[in-house]
């Protein structure tokens, strides 16, 4: 247990060291706090000790020799990796992975003639400088030894040389294949290569580790971010044989008989899996009128699955499936994940069910866990329950229409708490890729918001709540989903961009989801809805997984926890088995994991969730570049959604792909960079470019193997015209501002 610092009479506390280091913007030695303390004589030496104190408690971070930095600060020398070299010459770069470094940091590379050459993806020795809470600027020392760095790419050949140009789009990755000892290789191969040298001058060379596939392989889009990503995607034999020696639970143990209860799943028509079940009927307790009583019954993972075994390990190891338009990457194996723990229709299955009472203002009265067994009674699309609630009576069996008025009145009640709590109302739109037998895309739509979704939603929500407050009461450690205030920097972006679109974000309130809320209601059926919503989603923090609770703000909730998806999220897992042993449902069965291993757990589940995220999105820009190859050359309206030094990002078509128009594609000019607005003006045309501003486009590149799609500027439209946040600024407050920078 760490000891309790102490505090001395007449130094500051660590709240007060921490400003002074954040003013500072970087380190700061002990003369230095000293001096601005006015601490003196004795009390330096106290210092020294209170210093160290809070370097040990974690509340101040070393940098260097008799220095300090706030915790997650760079330090003065680091190793950087090259993200990215813009065409007019920015460097952008990201510290190498440390655990005490906030990863959102951002730093800026400024560029020497006298310093040395380097190219994206190289890493770096950098001397930092801090600007602002998460960004710095940085001059490279020397570029650190990057050779035998593995890229994936396609082979190309020509000039008697074969090539590997790399999926990532970077030039800098190109390299010659070294053929000596290589594998057959043929053009359009998709390989796995290894730097063998670089030069000075011209492509590297490189060594095929690995061929993958085929540039004509249906399936090359998945199978390139499994491997960009390194996905997980082969079972250890063990955690196979596991799998395939499970058999079905049985009424046994103390587990309740749930198999008369009208339980139904509700999914997507594509779904392969089903984990949850749900079922309500009004209250028959006459002191709750017009209440409700509900059921949401999840899959017995953790029946399966126990902490340490091979099928732990691997479903660890992944922390959750990866879901692409063409294939599942199970977190499972199929065995499991599509069999035994698929709440299939009238077949038996184990679950671990909460029976919640919810009152008619959708206030939850009571609720309790079971393990039990349940009998799925219907598998139904979102669809077909919608077609339900709309009076269909074709939709369902008799009885499930019934069930389905209880579940429409139950969720109601759920809505309305929902929105009294002000639970955060941001509407993105998810696209739905269709891809038929052979591979090609047949349809990119909109996924349709139906009630039926929210239904689900508000049941889900409702059973996470419950996990996270039993695990409270039963003083066990829970595995919290978080999601943090945002940040001070990102709420001053927010309000900088919104106040250009007419909307007031005040400063010194307290911020509750009820404040973006309002500004979303107000964007609601204006040009600038879809643009509103993203940048307050863009303003919002990231969701992660922790031991150490600090809410959902987005939901508006003190404490909620992932339990209704264990097949897929081993977060979940994780809440099963300790709700398990909290209740004790299994004491013949161990779940206990140390704190600081479950910390830990819950930093690479975070991280696996969005190297998901991330390999989904990467997947989804190489299928619409695939989408679009065949557009090349027509001309879209198109809605600016960011703006950068380098150029904009637009979003075009009736898909809403979106596409980057570099500064080179505009009209001939030096455009001017605003981050502050977040504009970019030319110094002579008069054209500017800002957020949410419409434009006419041409597509010019839609490469499928990149995920890159560009556009060429095709001509401004009127709609933009009276958009305040494009108005240039008063020339007598720049000259102002100019004059006040001078006499700095």
């Amino acid at each position: 247990m760490a000891r309790k610092i102490k505090k001395v009479s007449g130094l500051p506390n660590a709240l007060q060291i921490k400003e002074f280091i954040e003013n500072s913007k970087g380190s700061v030695g002990r003369r230095e706090i000293a001096r601005a303390f006015n601490i003196k004589g004795s009390q330096r030496i106290a210092l020294k000790q209170y210093l160290r104190q809070l370097v040990a408690e974690g509340s101040i971070s070393l940098a260097g020799r008799k220095r300090v930095s706030a915790p997650g600060n760079l330090p003065p020398v680091t190793v950087l990796e090259v993200l990215k070299i813009t065409d007019d010459g920015s460097v952008f770069a990201r510290p190498v992975k440390n655990d005490a470094i906030d990863p959102n940091l951002k730093v800026s590379i400024s560029l020497s003639s006298k310093g040395p050459s380097f190219a994206e993806g190289d890493k770096v020795l950098a001397k930092t400088s801090k600007i602002s809470t998460n960004f710095y600027s940085a001059t490279v020392l020397r570029r650190l030894d990057n050779t035998k760095t593995k890229i994936l790419g396609i082979i190309k050949s020509g000039d008697d040389k074969l090539r590997v140009v790399p999926v990532s789009g970077r030039r800098s990755e190109e390299a010659v294949i070294d053929t000596n000892g290589s594998k057959e290789l043929k053009d359009g191969d998709l390989v796995e290569v290894e730097i063998q040298q670089t030069r000075s001058f011209g492509l590297k060379r490189a060594k095929v580790i690995n061929v993958l596939s085929h540039e004509n392989d249906q399936n090359l889009i998945s199978l390139i971010s499994i491997n960009e990503f390194d996905i997980p995607t082969e079972f250890t034999p063990e955690a196979i044989s596991l799998a395939e020696q499970a058999q079905p639970v049985k009424i046994s143990n103390g587990r309740e008989d749930l198999r008369d209860i009208n339980l139904i799943t509700v999914d997507g028509e594509d779904a392969r899996d089903f984990d949850d079940a749900i079922w309500a009927e009004e209250d028959k307790n006459p002191h709750n009128s017009n209440g409700w009583r509900m059921i949401v019954a999840i899959a017995d993972v953790a029946h399966y699955v126990s902490n340490g075994d091979p099928l732990d390990i691997d479903a660890r190891k992944r922390g959750n499936s990866v879901y692409f338009a063409d294939r599942v990457v199970p977190m499972l194996p199929e065995n499991l994940s599509n069999g035994l723990c698929s709440l299939k229709p009238h077949e038996d299955r184990g679950c671990l069910a909460v029976e919640i009472i919810i009152d008619q203002f959708g206030h939850k009265k009571s609720h309790r866990f079971i393990r039990g067994v349940m009998r799925s009674k219907a598998r139904l699309t979102y669809e077909q329950l919608e077609e339900t609630f709309n009076g269909n009576k074709n939709a369902c069996p008799p009885e499930i229409m019934k069930l389905a008025k209880s579940l429409r009145g139950a969720y109601n009640a759920l809505s309305d708490a929902r929105e009294k709590r002000g639970a955060l109302n941001i509407e993105t739109t998810e696209k739905v890729i269709k891809i038929n037998d052979n591979g090609k895309i047949d349809s990119i739509l909109p996924r349709e918001r139906l009630e039926s979704h929210k239904v689900i939603e508000e049941f889900m929500v409702t059973a996470n709540v419950c996990a996270a407050e039993t695990l409270e009461e039963k003083m066990h450690t829970c595995v919290y989903r978080i999601h943090d205030v945002p940040s001070e920097d990102k709420i001053h972006d927010l309000r900088e961009n919104l106040t250009g679109f007419g909307y007031k974000l005040a400063k010194g309130q307290v911020l509750r989801p009820k404040l973006f809320n309002q500004i979303l209601s107000k964007a609601k059926g204006t040009d600038s809805e879809e643009t509103i919503n993203q940048l307050v989603l863009r303003s919002q923090s990231q969701a992660e997984y922790s031991i150490s609770n600090v809410g959902h703000f987005g939901l508006a909730l003190a404490r909620y926890a992932h339990f209704t998806s264990p097949i897929r999220r081993y977060s979940d897992l994780l809440v099963h088995r300790a709700l398990i042993a909290a209740s004790n449902f299994d004491a013949g069965k161990q779940y206990s994991i140390a704190d600081q291993q479950l910390e830990d757990i819950c930093k690479h589940i975070s991280q696996t969730e969005r190297r998901a995220a991330t390999a989904e999105r990467a997947a989804n820009d190489r299928y619409l570049a695939s989408f679009m190859k065949d557009k090349v050359g027509q001309t879209f309206n198109a809605t600016i959604s960011g703006v950068k030094k380098f150029g904009v990002f637009v979003t075009i078509g009736q898909e809403k792909v979106d596409a980057l128009l570099p500064t080179s594609k505009l009209p001939p000019d030096y455009y001017r960079y605003d981050e502050r607005r977040q504009t970019l003006a030319g110094r002579h045309n008069g054209l500017v470019l800002g957020l949410g501003q419409k434009i006419h486009v041409i597509l010019k590149t839609a490469d499928a193997i990149t995920g890159r799609l560009a556009v060429e500027y095709a001509g401004e439209s009127s709609s933009y015209r009276n958009m305040d946040h494009l108005k240039a600024p008063n020339k007598t407050r720049s000259k102002t501002s100019k004059n006040r920078r001078g006499k700095r």
